[in-house]
């Protein structure tokens, strides 16, 4: 009896496993480059809860948009103090503060309109991130745009709303946890300095997909507003990208034969089997969809020693866009 319960609570501890997002583990690092696609279809994020699936399989690979973190310049840190990073993902420009405990926000530039939070910043990630309960932060600034110029005051929320299995495409990831990111704030003209009369809104929403396997969110989703009735300003603007590992193998411009790697697992270098003569470009990514390697298919064998052990996809292409073959294979 005594080992029947022992089992059960076993299986109940692995159903019910979640990750937790930590500094380690999540933190921005300057340097990165992370290859993303933009997704066709809507993202659906209506899952919540425990041990949900987060089904995402109609979705198909859009244009890449490739999302960059550098350390912001000493003028940049003038502009948003205490910034220690940023991330650039294509017109946007987020800066951050990374301390022992928390992300926090220091900035934002789009072509719709720039948040500056020098009077309070706005938290991101406070770590651990776990399921469950909300982390709220406020934030205080100034912000600009082509029509009008002010104060801003407002929320920020975090919270980790749901964990389970993650469907994008034809790729499916387990042990997945969903962030939903909210951020509510007034604006006020330059001299409400008692932030009385709000005349106009800044909102967002985003959504994140996280895993063990990756620093990055697997797929994210952003749906954000800007209101400014006096001015007849109401734009909103959204956007979704997957790490475009979720469409190297399901791409529908991708060719349906087989491409081998040998060896596999391999030390120092791989090859292919096969004809590939229609193909001249090998790109090697890793499993976070950051481009590690690129090299020529004609020169032959590809050397890999330089690569850390670890799982990667390859890719090779040629002049057309349907001459697409990827596969993945080991480093040793």
């Amino acid at each position: 009896m005594k080992k029947s319960l022992l089992l059960l609570l076993g299986a109940s501890a692995m159903f019910s496993a979640q990750i937790t997002l930590t500094k380690a583990a999540n933190d921005p690092i300057s340097g990165n480059v992370i290859n993303y696609n933009h997704v066709t279809g809507a993202v659906n994020n209506s899952a919540t809860g425990a041990n949900t699936v987060f089904s995402n399989g109609g979705l198909t690979m859009g244009i890449s948009s490739v999302t960059t973190y550098s350390t912001p310049t000493s003028a940049e840190i003038t502009t948003f103090p205490g910034s220690t990073i940023k991330m650039i993902d294509g017109a946007t420009t987020i800066y951050y503060k990374a301390s022992t405990t928390k992300l926090e926000i220091t900035g934002i530039v789009n072509p719709q309109l720039t948040l500056n939070f020098s009077v309070d910043n706005g938290t991101y990630n406070n770590y651990p991130t776990t399921y469950g309960p909300a982390q709220n932060d406020t934030a205080k600034g100034t912000f600009s745009s082509s029509a009008a110029n002010g104060l801003f005051s407002g929320t920020m929320t975090a919270q980790a709303d749901a964990y389970g299995t993650l469907i994008i495409g034809n790729q499916t990831y387990s042990n997945v946890l969903r962030v939903k990111y909210t951020q509510n704030l007034n604006l006020y003209a330059s001299f409400d300095v008692i932030y009385a009369n709000p005349i106009g809104t800044a909102t967002n929403t985003s959504y994140a997909y996280y895993d063990a396997s990756h620093r990055y969110a697997l797929l994210s989703s952003t749906s954000g507003n800007v209101s400014v009735p006096l001015l007849s300003i109401n734009q909103t603007v959204g956007t979704a990208l997957a790490l475009n590992e979720a469409f190297l193998a399901t791409s529908n411009t991708v060719k349906k034969e087989n491409l081998v790697v040998y060896p596999n697992p391999a030390q120092d270098f791989i090859g292919f089997k096969g004809n590939t003569d229609n193909y001249s470009k090998a790109n090697i990514y890793s499993l976070d969809g950051k481009l590690v390697k690129t090299s020529d298919v004609k020169s032959g064998n590809i050397q890999i020693s330089d690569l850390p052990p670890a799982s990667y996809f390859i890719e090779i292409s040629g002049k057309n866009a349907t001459d697409t073959k990827n596969t993945k294979f080991i480093k040793k």
